[in-house]
């Protein structure tokens, strides 16, 4: 139930272990409905000391849009949360990323030395995101001394989806488990289903790649939560552990 861009390559890994992936994205992502912004911060990059991207698809519309139209500052240091977006940012030829080894939220990112309030005081750091999110790491950043500039370069938004995609297979047995990978997704999970097509799938056990996550999927009704690590390895640990 991730965005389509960042299903395939989980769902190669649960085929080759010999399970069937059902593809039902919860949450879509375009372009920033308004691209002034990003406009607006290319030709001032050199002012900043830090680019954090909060996942692979703002690492994906950032660069995608800056990269045709200059060189990135070599002065600008890169940081992100998740193997995911480093793995997108090394694509892209950038090496050097600053990123937590273990811990894949906010908490891992201001745990790490680079953003320790000696690191970060009286530095300027940039935010690239999709419409919205969690204001911990700019909270934090600003009490530590930083200045914090936030730049939307994609937006999130709920699939049109029939929902028989999903309720169908449901109603034939054929789903044994659901995998939720963000808040947000539990949300347009219920907004897409309606409240039958919600409690039918209730009984199907959801693994979560975060407490907040599985607190979300608790709100919504579904009894049996496992929460997984974060990644593809760590989804894969969780299923093949939870079904032997």
């Amino acid at each position: 139930m991730r965005p389509r861009e960042q299903a395939d390559s989980l769902c190669r890994r649960i085929e080759a272990a010999g399970g069937r992936a059902l593809r039902f994205p919860v949450i879509a992502i375009g372009p920033a409905l308004d691209p002034g912004p990003l406009e607006a911060i290319v030709p001032r990059l050199d002012e900043f000391d830090l680019a954090f991207f909060v996942s692979p698809n703002a690492v994906d519309h950032a660069m995608q849009f800056i990269l045709p139209r200059r060189a990135w500052p070599p002065s600008l240091r890169l940081s992100t949360v998740g193997k995911g977006s480093e793995r997108v940012l090394h694509g892209y030829g950038f090496a050097d990323v600053i990123a937590p080894q273990s811990g894949f939220d906010s908490e891992a990112v201001i745990a790490l030395p680079e953003f320790a309030p000696d690191a970060v005081a009286g530095r300027k750091v940039l935010i690239f995101r999709g419409d919205g999110g969690r204001e911990l790491l700019a909270d934090t950043l600003r009490e530590r001394g930083a200045s914090v500039d936030y730049v939307t370069c994609y937006r999130r938004y709920c699939p049109d989806l029939d929902p028989e995609l999903l309720l169908q297979p449901v109603a034939r047995g054929e789903v044994d488990a659901l995998l939720l990978t963000s808040s947000e997704g539990v949300r347009n999970l219920e907004q897409m289903l309606g409240a039958d097509g919600l409690a039918a799938l209730r009984p199907v056990t959801v693994f979560a790649t975060h407490p907040r996550i599985v607190a979300q999927a608790h709100a919504a009704g579904f009894a049996h939560v496992v929460e997984a690590p974060a990644g593809d390895d760590g989804l894969m640990q969780a299923l093949e552990n939870h079904f032997g």
